[in-house]
């Protein structure tokens, strides 16, 4: 009888390495040091010194608000048809209106000669700048599309002041950003008012919506926690901001303080500006003082848009005794909704900017978004596939934000008919608009995928119910 030989498990120890034959892996990492785009490559921007591209004051004044503007900048490197796509759109399907820092626009087609072909394919251009051919003609908007898709307006307890978790509020102090990106989630009110959009206006002084803000704190001991964003902080006077942060300060129910702003990668000079500088340290001592974490989140959606200003402004930040700075992405179809580009950004955002990857938002379901966003379950195989690849702590939670529901990680749903792209949600809490409601725990909250996204039987029941 022959023995049988045991099998080795367990590699042994070897005199010379022996080549051993390897499928690779589905991601390989390769550190990109951060390069700031050379912005003279820009016709427009030929003579720009570094001085006054560093300057906060010469980015806003510099801001490409319309097309004139942005030929300008572009000379005679793009072609006639690009200008009138992009007038098509803001004619008729743009919710946003144009206003892009110079800061972002050199980010766009960086290290390669500039042409029609690459800025249409460019992944910032694709939600900072979007033209009609980029939106889809069958369902541009999805049938459940709505201009405030999370109620955030219809949870308002005080002007501006939106109460949706037990614990949280929402402040938005202002109704305008230093940059205006064409998915933005509040597109009803914030920023100028287009073709598409008839947008809201705040009414009261901004004093007196602070005073509103304060003294809903004060009669609410159980809100710990405070976003104060907009709009975005970096358009707040620093002077009222900082009174604002102090006065939060001084409630003993508030431990966690995050200000969000885009700026910090869109304009990142605003927060290198010595009084910016100054004056967030003053807080950040007065939060470490009284034991109150404070945090800024950001807004990144692809590896381009970093780079070595960005990185100091967020090291800066960190320097002066911000507890975190954080990222929330946003999921986007010809942006960053594939695992290297995914990948690529966490990377560089963790390891070369000193941002924490923390959340990645699938797009939100606003009119004429439907080529941005992705189905439930994209979203889920990303979340999979990015896995094991960054440290536990830098990798970020792929999240649906579901209507009525709040902040879901992608995997939480309780149902999925994946053939109408309906997901089916639950919740653990009520929100200020549900007080009196008892069954809002019991409920079941519904998703819906893009349609174009569908099986084609799935496709046909929305266009046979395209009128219901």
């Amino acid at each position: 009888m022959t023995q049988t030989q045991p099998v080795e498990t367990i590699p042994q120890p070897r005199h010379a390495p022996v080549a051993v034959p390897t499928a690779g892996q589905p991601y390989e990492y390769h550190r990109r040091p951060l390069v700031e785009p050379d912005w003279t490559r820009f016709p427009g921007w030929r003579h720009v010194t570094r001085d006054q591209w560093e300057s906060a004051q010469w980015q806003r004044v510099n801001c490409v608000k319309n097309i004139k503007q942005l030929r300008t900048v572009f000379g005679d490197l793009i072609d006639e048809s690009f200008y009138t796509d992009l007038e098509a759109d803001q004619k008729a399907l743009a919710t946003m209106s144009m206003l892009v820092p110079p800061q972002m626009i050199n980010t766009m087609v960086p290290f390669a000669p500039l042409t029609t072909e690459a800025l249409l394919a460019d992944p910032i251009r694709r939600y900072m700048i979007p033209v009609a051919s980029d939106r889809r003609t069958d369902w541009p908007s999805h049938p459940y599309a709505s201009r405030d898709s999370l109620h955030e307006h219809d949870m308002w307890v005080a002007e501006g002041l939106t109460h949706r978790y037990p614990t949280k509020v929402l402040a938005e102090l202002l109704s305008t950003c230093p940059q205006y990106c064409g998915h933005c989630t509040r597109m009803d009110l914030v920023g100028n008012s287009t073709p598409a959009v008839d947008k809201l206006k705040l009414t009261l002084k901004p004093v007196e919506r602070y005073d509103a803000h304060i003294s809903y704190l004060k009669a609410h001991p159980g809100v710990r926690d405070v976003v104060v964003s907009g709009g975005d902080v970096a358009n707040v006077p620093w002077r009222n901001l900082e009174a604002y942060l102090m006065r939060l300060l001084e409630l003993e129910t508030v431990r966690d303080i995050r200000l969000a702003t885009k700026a910090l990668m869109g304009l990142p000079q605003h927060w290198l500006q010595p009084d910016v500088v100054e004056g967030l340290e003053r807080v950040a001592r007065t939060a470490a003082r009284r034991g109150v974490n404070l945090a800024i989140h950001t807004h990144v959606n692809h590896a381009q848009s970093l780079t070595p200003l960005v990185a100091k402004a967020a090291q800066t930040a960190l320097d002066v005794g911000v507890r975190d700075v954080r990222n929330q992405g946003v999921l986007m179809r010809g942006v960053n909704a594939t695992t290297p580009e995914l990948l690529d950004l966490c990377f560089a955002l963790q390891g070369e900017a000193g941002i924490l990857p923390y959340y990645f938002y699938m797009c939100d379901m606003i009119p004429n978004a439907e080529h941005w966003r992705v189905p439930v379950w994209h979203a889920q195989q990303l979340q999979h596939d990015i896995m094991g690849y960054l440290p536990g702590y830098a990798t970020p939670r792929i999240v649906c934000d579901v209507p009525f529901v709040g902040k879901r990680w992608v995997h939480m749903l309780t149902d999925y008919d994946r053939e109408r792209g309906i997901s089916y949600w639950t919740k653990n809490y009520r929100t200020s608009i549900e007080s009196a409601d008892l069954e809002a725990l019991n409920k079941r909250y519904a998703y819906y995928d893009p349609i174009d996204t569908l099986p084609a039987g799935g496709q046909q029941w929305w266009d046979d119910h395209r009128d219901d």
